[in-house]
């Protein structure tokens, strides 16, 4: 089948197969996307802070033509309610992952697993979870870090120190507005998350994505960020997984790939795009995707694929 497609088609959202509700363990409830034919190898992706499902488009469009492809919102973003006050923590985003490995995978049905930012914190949070060890057959952590975010990160041009560390924390949990989209938010959100090699046309779209993020989730969130520490979670993911970073990466420099690279288990290595920022599967899209079809292809047997529809009901999963 060819993959090429008009400007137009590839600017339109892809259509899911199916699409539920999964309930997590306090209660929330979970929007996630089916993409992709019944029966053929299935990856799971997580995106990061202040985004949700449509940040994975170019992956899905690419993977689902011969993948069964998995997207879900983070609670609070896209289609995802957000939770009660005490529902924001690297435990929920765990428990929300399980949440959705057992609803939408067969059982012992395996997937790659794929995570950027927040998104591959989730995978670092449940490294040691049962259903990751079920399903999970390798993983993907793209521009994402463990612990230390505030205190490496490269957003505000200042001296390393306190004094970043403290304004860099005030500024992941700002409650200023992002408002509309324009020119100068453009210049401004491809400086703080995106690298110089970024096309306008990707960080138009990212910047449709980011602000559209309710300020109440992002500030929240924003909270729980200042405060990670996964690097426990880090040892305990041990399925043989690879790491993506951006050259240009403000938020999670590279630093932070590095480490993780180093702690893992099982490392399949360390992957870095010059020219790319924090934002790599939108802005390094064809690298990512490329990627996780050699996962795919070297841990994921379509026959140990599975009937994820034997998993999935069209009604919503408790």
């Amino acid at each position: 089948m060819s993959r090429t497609r008009t400007r137009t088609q590839a600017e339109a959202p892809p259509v899911p197969v199916r699409e539920l509700t999964v309930v997590s363990a306090d209660g929330a409830r979970i929007n996630v996307e089916v993409h992709g034919p019944d029966g053929a190898p299935a990856v799971v992706l997580a995106h990061g802070w202040t985004c949700n499902t449509r940040f994975w488009d170019a992956q899905v469009r690419d993977l689902s033509v011969d993948h069964r492809v998995v997207v879900y919102d983070q609670r609070g973003h896209g289609r995802t309610p957000a939770p009660v006050a005490d529902g924001y923590s690297t435990n929920a985003l765990a428990d929300d992952l399980e949440a959705v490995l057992g609803a939408t995978l067969a059982p012992g049905q395996k997937a790659v697993l794929g995570g950027h930012s927040m998104g591959g914190m989730t995978l670092m949070a449940a490294g040691g979870r049962a259903a990751v060890r079920e399903h999970g057959a390798a993983v993907l952590l793209c521009s994402t870090g463990s612990s230390r975010l505030t205190a490496e990160s490269l957003v505000l041009p200042m001296r390393a120190g306190a004094l970043r560390t403290r304004i860099t924390a005030g500024v992941l949990a700002a409650r200023a507005p992002l408002g509309p989209v324009t020119a100068v938010s453009k210049v401004i959100l491809k400086y703080a998350t995106m690298g110089r090699g970024s096309a306008p046309e990707r960080v138009d779209a990212c910047a449709r994505i980011v602000h559209a993020c309710p300020r109440k989730v992002r500030v929240a969130w924003g909270h729980v960020l200042a405060e990670l520490d996964l690097e426990a979670g880090v040892r305990e993911l041990v399925l043989p997984t690879a790491v993506i970073a951006g050259a240009e990466d403000r938020l999670t420099p590279p630093v932070h790939a590095r480490a993780i690279e180093v702690a893992l288990p099982h490392s399949l290595g360390l992957t870095v795009l010059t020219g790319m920022g924090h934002m790599t599967p939108m802005e390094a899209p064809e690298a990512v995707t490329a990627k996780l079809r050699e996962l795919v292809a070297a841990y994921v047997t379509v026959e140990g694929a599975g009937n994820a529809a034997a998993a999935v009901s069209e009604e919503e999963v408790a």
